[in-house]
């Protein structure tokens, strides 16, 4: 049983008591979140006040933004009966698709792609959801492409949306293993300036793949599989002389490596494997005068057969709503430098 409006649509423009009543009380508790924080971010971001009845949330304030609050409501509500989850983000991101400007499609359109779900990634911990239509065409791209470029932003769930595509099919028996890659450089630190040994030296640049196989994997069976070299995390240099086959392999970061460190890893492609590389061009931490290996891979693969590149853009940052603003100001700023 769905949701029930008890008032009527609100005229735009005016101020509006939108009155909502939701059948299962267990669901209401996980959309308002822990001690209401969802209703918290949305009376925040969208000017409204969220009053909470029994199993009935009333929704004061400007009628659009009313309307606004209402329907992300209904679309939060409708993943938890079909038994998805809401994290906190995906108040987050709703706020911004009804915000003007953020994507070709209209917040709409957006709304009833994340309403219904269309493309879910199953993980051992959790399903994920790709949130805009970039995401979703991305993972589509992956689970559909031997080779798959994602180049964009930091925070639009490039290596993120990689790995869970790489947990399932792993889960799912199409790949015999998974390897994540890095380049080791970072802001012009070395890994010898670091103490220990190659693996201490090693895994704070590989830490961020880590994080989201920890999401996506119970960390006594990621141990294991480490352990077995299932799934292996290894920098960039450590490929040099290896054939990949039956792996599902990502490489992240690619915007650090060489013209000659990107094509050696685009040559360890072997029989029945797929290969994932992400990247920021603007994010570029090679000394001055290297050129970029993602650069020169998106020149020279365009309208290869077989290989798909995916864009993104600061509309779809699914991090904290603040980084979507940073990276937009960035862009303004280098469309005056030209």
């Amino acid at each position: 049983m769905g949701i029930s409006a008890l008032t009527p649509p609100p005229v735009p423009g005016s101020d509006a008591a939108l009155h909502l009543e939701f059948p299962d009380n267990r669901l209401l508790v996980e959309l308002c979140g822990e001690y209401d924080r969802n209703l918290t971010h949305l009376e925040s971001h969208l000017g409204v006040q969220i009053i909470r009845r029994g199993n009935q949330l009333n929704i004061i304030g400007p009628a659009d933004a009313s309307a606004q609050v209402a329907d992300i409501l209904e679309a939060l509500y409708q993943r938890l009966e079909e038994g998805r989850s809401v994290e906190p983000g995906d108040v987050a991101a709703l706020i911004r698709l009804g915000r003007a400007g953020t994507s070709e499609e209209t917040p709409a359109e957006q709304l009833e792609m994340f309403r219904t779900g269309r493309l879910e990634i199953r993980t051992r911990k959790k399903m994920i959801s790709p949130r805009t239509k970039a995401q979703q065409d991305y993972t589509r791209a992956l689970m559909t492409h031997e080779l798959n470029f994602g180049i964009g932003p930091a925070g639009t769930g490039k290596t993120y949306i990689a790995v869970a595509v790489a947990v399932q099919m792993f889960s799912d028996g199409l790949v015999d293993k998974i390897l994540l890659s890095r380049p080791a450089v970072e802001a012009g630190e070395r890994l010898g300036f670091l103490p220990g040994d190659m693996k201490e030296k090693v895994d704070p640049y590989m830490q961020p793949l880590y994080d989201a196989l920890n999401d996506f994997l119970p960390g006594k069976q990621l141990q294991k599989l480490m352990e077995e070299r299932r799934i292996e995390i290894a920098p960039l240099a450590f490929m040099r002389g290896r054939t990949l086959s039956n792996a599902f392999v990502v490489l992240d970061e690619a915007q650090n490596a060489t013209e000659m460190q990107m094509k050696m890893f685009l040559t360890r492609l072997g029989e029945g494997s797929r290969m994932a590389i992400t990247g920021d061009r603007s994010q570029v931490d090679l000394p001055r005068g290297v050129a970029s290996g993602l650069r020169a891979a998106e020149r020279i693969l365009e309208g290869v057969d077989g290989i798909g590149f995916s864009y993104f853009t600061s509309a779809d940052v699914v991090r904290h709503p603040l980084v979507a603003r940073i990276i937009q100001a960035y862009e303004r700023d280098e469309e005056k430098s030209v």
